[in-house]
């Protein structure tokens, strides 16, 4: 009776294994999705190659199907998760993955997808992190893509899209990195989510001001980065004051000033700050030095004029100063050049006088009398 019953229960675990367990909309969802790509991109040993529908998907164990790319919910119903591996899979994104609703990972980074992201994305409810980096995607970003409330991770970096940032980004209230970089993507920054903590849109062609009501309440947003772009004006003190700002790339953009205050109660989490090669005027702000852990600054490459600050020098935190490539005059502080400082950068090609000529901070050389001359309307001052 006893080994009856052991063969009745290995009999019905078998069958069990054997019904159907993913959901059927899944399983056509994935079907699509797999015929959507090239055959000649899937290579007999890739994650893809192994989905071979058979089996079911949710089956356990993956022995010699869908053995890679693909998860499950804990109760093998549902797909959770889609992540390929970066071999170069080409082909495009069925809209038919709308069908996994309970998707909370679609990360197809590193392969050669191309044509549009379809609108039917927004379905995903559940999807929080959607990777396409890397990939060749054209068109617009979908305005439909506001509607993933439960998204936190959003990189479309490196593709070919274009159009402007889509509508309704601050709607995105769980998303806490945004890297758009790397498209050819146009038009105004509009308002962004509150609970951002990195914000990546480097090397597109974005512009206009970068004004306060954009970044309103962005308490938490440690890293900036919207350099090679086409931004210009003034950024305002506001921006330095963010709360959790340590990272800033601003550089290759047109902003012509820049206002700094001290932080207030002397407290800021800053760390570096990039604003070279604008177009900034004025003299270099003296209130950089009031950011207690700045280490890395780079206004190198505008149109600053006047007398390196003082503060600069005695900032013990900075190990790394770039003011080459303007018109600065005077003498440089000469803590910079005693023997145990340990600031590396560059003051060359400025205007400035005594700068040791064997110091590497001095390199390249100055500009000529007569361009500094020029610039200053006669003969530059201290």
């Amino acid at each position: 009776m006893f080994n009856l019953v052991h063969f009745l229960l290995f009999v019905l675990h078998h069958l069990l294994q054997a019904q159907a367990l993913t959901l059927p909309q899944d399983i056509s969802a994935l079907k699509a999705f797999k015929s959507s790509i090239k055959q000649s991109s899937i290579p007999s040993w890739s994650c893809l190659a192994s989905w071979d529908f058979s089996d079911d998907p949710c089956a356990v164990p993956h022995h010699t199907r869908f053995i890679c790319g693909v998860s499950c919910s804990p109760d093998a119903t549902r797909i959770t998760q889609i992540t390929l591996d970066p071999i170069g899979y080409s082909g495009q994104l069925t809209p038919l993955i709308s069908q996994l609703t309970q998707l909370t990972t679609l990360d197809l980074s590193d392969n050669y997808f191309f044509g549009r992201i379809p609108s039917s994305i927004s379905s995903l409810r559940n999807l929080q992190t959607l990777t396409l980096t890397s990939n060749s995607f054209s068109g617009s970003i979908p305005d439909s893509v506001t509607a993933l409330k439960s998204l936190e991770t959003l990189d479309l970096s490196h593709n070919a899209l274009s159009g402007k940032l889509p509508k309704s980004l601050n709607s995105l209230t769980s998303l806490k990195r945004l890297d758009l970089s790397y498209n050819k993507l146009t038009g105004f920054l509009s308002k962004l989510p509150l609970n951002l903590l990195e914000l990546a849109l480097k090397a597109n062609s974005l512009s206009g001001y970068v004004s306060k009501s954009t970044f309103d309440g962005l308490t938490r947003l440690e890293v900036v980065e919207l350099n090679d772009n086409s931004f210009s004006g003034t950024l305002g003190a506001w921006f330095f004051l963010l709360p959790s700002l340590q990272q800033v790339d601003l550089a290759n953009n047109s902003f012509t000033h820049v206002e700094i205050s001290k932080p207030a109660g002397g407290n800021s989490d800053l760390v570096a700050v990039n604003l070279g090669f604008n177009k900034i005027e004025g003299n270099l702000p003296a209130n950089f030095a009031d950011y207690p852990m700045l280490s890395s600054l780079s206004l190198r490459y505008n149109r600053l004029r006047g007398a390196i600050p003082l503060g600069y020098s005695k900032k013990k935190s900075l190990r790394r100063l770039f003011l080459d490539g303007n018109f600065l005059i005077g003498t440089p502080p000469t803590e910079f050049f005693a023997g145990d400082t340990e600031v590396t950068g560059s003051l060359g090609d400025n205007c400035l006088r005594g700068c040791p000529a064997n110091s590497q901070l001095c390199s390249p050389q100055q500009k000529s009398y007569a361009i500094c001359k020029r610039a200053y309307s006669g003969k530059p001052r201290s």
